[in-house]
């Protein structure tokens, strides 16, 4: 089981990669729209490192399927992790969302909201930690 656990942080330390730094390439692009540069390099970035932490979140989810299963799916806290992977989930999601639009030139949002958008990321990811650490009987 020492092994799945390697695996599962290796990939999840990958997500959270690509989690983080989407978003900082969203913003230069949304910056580099408005002062009429070209942006076709960080449309190609944004767009493989979204496939690229989309395959890690996946990849992360099996192994931790793997051990949810051999442990059990008891504790409070479990339960509530999942909800915070489910949420990073739905952020891994919007951030498709987004990139979508950044490649259809209809980005209407603004660089200080993706600043923004960069953070929730870490306000999702700080509980999980927690949880997983400390493993507090709610």
């Amino acid at each position: 089981m020492l092994w799945i656990k390697v695996f599962h942080l290796l990939f999840v330390i990958a997500w959270m990669a690509g989690v983080f730094y989407l978003p900082r390439i969203l913003v230069h692009a949304v910056e580099g729209m408005a002062a009429q540069e070209d942006i076709r390099r960080l449309v190609i970035m944004a767009s493989k490192l979204l496939k690229f932490s989309t395959v890690m979140m996946v990849l992360a989810i099996i192994p931790g399927l793997i051990l949810w299963l051999h442990f059990g799916i008891t504790g409070a806290w479990l339960h509530w992790k999942l909800v915070f992977v489910a949420a990073l989930g739905l952020y891994q999601y919007q951030s498709y969302r987004y990139v979508v639009s950044l490649r259809a030139q209809r980005v209407i949002r603004t660089s200080l909201f993706y600043r923004i958008y960069n953070e929730a990321a870490l306000i999702v990811l700080v509980p999980i930690l927690i949880l997983v650490v400390f493993k507090p009987a709610l």
